[in-house]
């Protein structure tokens, strides 16, 4: 299989616990490819039987494809943990070095590589390494958009696009901070949340479908 189509194959997977609907639109976000791109690319993925693609655009990995890209997630994410961890790459540089790597490993690769690590249980970016999970799965965890206003919530995973990182890494927010919501705004969709420092941030109406966060008490977020 060429590396574009495990590609394709890694992001419908992770899209399946994204809480929206795996659309063609999402998957040219995420990839930054064209729509028709992925028109092209769907279709010949479900010649091959790794996925069934309906004329109402809903798209669902077989047991064929879930297999494949359960091993791909697997392999990026503990080549990322191993490029930030151990090689000391900026958590927005290592996706497209996995991406590289991820093509070239073998199981019995990852296997040793998975016990040199220490057998970790999430990525740079927050999601569950497939194995590793204790029990938990990406499933566990909430968009942002999904809150309401005066919850508390802790960010514990990032949606793994390169431009949103970017701009995550520009509200000077990060994986694990805790953070009160203050508001939705009307006007633009814009979310107003607050740090525990007392810090207002605004986050995008886009990026608060890209950031996924679990609930928290009230004196979590009260202890500094």
């Amino acid at each position: 299989m060429s590396p574009n189509k495990e590609n394709y194959l890694k992001t419908i997977y992770e899209l399946n616990y994204d809480f929206t609907k795996v659309t063609n639109k999402r998957i040219s976000e995420i990839m930054n490819v064209s729509a028709p791109s992925v028109t092209e690319m769907l279709n010949s993925l479900s010649n091959e039987g790794y996925l069934t693609h309906s004329p109402y655009n809903k798209i669902v990995l077989t047991d064929k494809g879930k297999k494949v890209s359960e091993q791909l997630v697997r392999t990026h994410r503990l080549w990322e943990v191993f490029l930030n961890q151990d090689l000391k790459y900026p958590v927005d540089s290592v996706h497209h070095h996995a991406d590289i790597m991820e093509h070239l490993s073998d199981k019995d690769l990852m296997d040793h590589l998975n016990d040199f690590l220490g057998h970790p249980q999430r990525c740079p970016h927050g999601g569950i390494i497939p194995g590793n999970g204790n029990g938990e799965t990406d499933a566990d965890d909430k968009l942002l958009s999904m809150i309401e206003d005066g919850e508390v919530v802790q960010i514990v995973r990032l949606s793994d696009n390169y431009e949103f990182l970017q701009y995550f890494n520009s509200l000077g927010l990060a994986i694990d901070d805790l953070i009160k919501i203050q508001k939705h705004e009307k006007f633009d969709n814009s979310l107003v949340v607050e740090k525990q420092n007392g810090d207002k941030v605004t986050i995008g109406s886009k990026a608060v479908d890209y950031i996924f966060v679990e609930k928290r008490t009230e004196n979590m977020f009260q202890e500094k």
